[in-house]
């Protein structure tokens, strides 16, 4: 009894204590995040605006028009990066043919992904992507001028250069870098690519969907600021079976869903490698009905967000390049703010890098729930891939959005002072160089967490 006493007031008096766990920056992440160009990312989207349109149903076959053009342009920086990589990086486009749907595809056409993997050493893959295609007013017309420097040239720059800074380097998970096509007819090279990872069975830790991440402009309200990013997420998974939900809504974690716990870590880890940006959580699974290429990936089953701008400037999306009652219109490169866009890019790079660093998550985490009591005592099985130094249990209160506590331990179980009616838990495994994995929340008694 003593030594359970002595146990809770020593947990209590460090808690209160010594709180805030400071977390080192990775040398080899911040280095990789400080390499980040804007010259380079510039670079990518004038070569991307010079093919005229990157609609989908455009040219395949021109050198210097198209999405075929673009595709290869892609292609190409890839295959160029891979001869620094010691073997680890292959390039490929990954093809298909689409058939007339009656819907934004009204005739037969070459499809195809850009796809840059970088091999890890166990089997969890990460997924980052900017969609290649660009459109016009008509959604339909794919002759027509469509720079689509920021939808999504902006995003499928943040995935060029991401590539090129991350290929020269090693990483346990394996990281997919993938320029999709087909995002305006339909989302179609997103789900191209999520049900091939469902079919062969992908252990995708994580996508993350970069659209429209290089613009600081509102329309109409006049706000310019590069200081603030979004992240979207769902909450209750959109595709659990009506008992999981009822599980899920009955213990109140409809903040908790797995693409929530990635976009706090988003936030968490990317605020600590990119100065001067600050990243806004949102509670949407994207913006107001509407819908991106991370959508697919969640109705497959995986985790997913998007990481888009934080203002939108409507007459610069989606429009026919003009100029009406002294408004300019269309997606133009000189609208990119490419300082914003390093900032968002650097997001990325940290958080995939800081994951493929990582461990695999912690199993079987548990909450003991047979007797009531102002203790809360958890349990977890090391992860499947990897050796973890040790693991943090987080701890928030119930109105909090972010993790408020990280406590460190190299047990498998805690007994927390803290009642479970007042707080939420979770633990993250850490690696020997303190790379931390996604969080899990604890299930009650036995069986797999949510």
């Amino acid at each position: 009894m003593y030594k359970k006493v002595l146990i809770a007031l020593t947990l209590f008096f460090s808690l209160n204590t010594f709180s805030q766990k400071i977390v080192d920056r990775d040398g080899e992440i911040f280095d990789m995040v400080n390499e980040i160009s804007r010259d380079s990312l510039e670079g990518y989207i004038s070569k991307l605006v010079s093919f005229k349109t990157r609609h989908t149903l455009s040219a395949q076959d021109k050198a210097d028009k198209g999405i075929g053009a673009a595709r290869n342009y892609v292609l190409k920086k890839f295959q160029q990066f891979a001869k620094k990589s010691g073997g680890r990086f292959e390039a490929y486009i990954d093809t298909t043919t689409l058939q007339p749907d009656g819907n934004r595809v009204d005739r037969k056409v070459k499809f195809g992904n850009v796809m840059g993997v970088l091999k890890g050493t166990d089997d969890r893959v990460l997924i980052i992507s900017g969609h290649l295609d660009s459109r016009r007013s008509n959604v339909m017309d794919s002759i027509g001028i469509a720079p689509g420097a920021n939808d999504d040239g902006s995003g499928t720059a943040a995935v060029i250069e991401a590539a090129r800074v991350m290929s020269a380097h090693e990483f346990g998970a394996t990281i997919i870098f993938v320029a999709v096509s087909g995002e305006e007819q339909g989302l179609l090279g997103a789900n191209f690519l999520a049900e091939r990872a469902k079919k062969e069975n992908w252990n995708v830790v994580a996508m993350l969907n970069d659209d429209m991440i290089g613009s600081i402009d509102s329309d109409g309200t006049l706000i310019k600021d590069n200081t603030k990013f979004r992240v979207f997420s769902e909450g209750i998974p959109h595709y659990k079976p009506e008992e999981k939900i009822k599980q899920i809504i009955g213990q109140g974690l409809e903040n908790d869903g797995a693409s929530r716990q990635l976009a706090r870590y988003v936030k968490e880890v990317g605020e600590r490698y990119v100065d001067n940006l600050e990243v806004k959580l949102m509670y949407r699974t994207d913006r107001f009905l509407r819908g991106g290429d991370h959508l697919p990936f969640l109705r497959n089953g995986f985790t997913a967000v998007r990481l888009t701008e934080m203002y939108e400037n409507y007459p610069h999306t989606h429009q026919d390049i003009r100029q009406e009652d002294g408004i300019q219109y269309g997606d133009l490169i000189e609208f990119v703010d490419f300082e914003y866009l390093r900032k968002n890019t650097g997001i990325n790079v940290a958080v995939l890098s800081n994951l493929a660093k990582a461990v695999g998550k912690p199993q079987k985490v548990n909450m003991e729930v047979k007797k009531l009591t102002n203790y809360t005592t958890l349990h977890w099985e090391k992860p499947l891939n990897g050796t973890p130094k040790g693991y943090y249990i987080l701890m928030r209160e119930t109105s909090s959005a972010m993790w408020e506590k990280k406590i460190f331990t190299t047990e498998n179980s805690i007994e927390l002072p803290f009642s479970k009616d007042n707080y939420f838990f979770a633990v993250q495994s850490v690696s020997q160089e303190g790379n931390e994995s996604l969080p899990v929340v604890p299930n009650p008694g036995v069986g797999e967490a949510f």
